[in-house]
């Protein structure tokens, strides 16, 4: 099992930034373009324990599909989607929004696992980790920009 962690804070109220993130159509932005990220899920998706999120992202131009869950839903202080279908042999992504004097602390936690035992380790330690760290850079980029101008 891997854990990725990130913590970022921004100036701006927590009700904010949680609608923000709330808003699974904001994943896109989020997301660097060479990806070609895709929510395939028709029309609005409500947010909720049980709620289901499809979508479609390219590696090295290769369409992968993912399905997640919203597994936890408390707004406007966290919620957790997880893996259902996808890349990964588990992925469960926990969002925790903390008020602070300044603003919000925005706090991704990752924990996930790869598939195909010591090849899974060895694409983890040559790609996977570099990549998803650069993803969620490019994230954390975006973030700052959308909330500090």
């Amino acid at each position: 099992m891997y854990v990725l962690e990130r913590d970022l804070s921004v100036p701006v109220p927590r009700t904010q930034v949680f609608a923000f993130f709330a808003d699974p159509r904001n994943l896109e932005r989020l997301t660097p373009s060479s990806l070609r990220f895709e929510i395939l899920t028709p029309g609005t998706i409500q947010m909720r324990p049980g709620a289901i999120i499809e979508y479609c992202l390219h590696l090295s131009g290769i369409p992968i599909r993912w399905r997640t869950v919203i597994a936890e839903w408390d707004p406007p202080a966290r919620f957790v989607d997880v893996q259902e279908k996808g890349p990964y042999a588990s992925w469960r992504h926990t969002h925790t929004f903390d008020e602070t004097p300044d603003g919000t602390r925005i706090r991704d936690r990752v924990e996930y696992d790869l598939p195909f035992g010591a090849l899974g380790k060895a694409a983890h330690f040559f790609f996977v980790a570099r990549r998803l760290n650069d993803i969620f850079a490019f994230r954390a980029r975006i973030v700052r920009e959308l909330f500090t101008s």
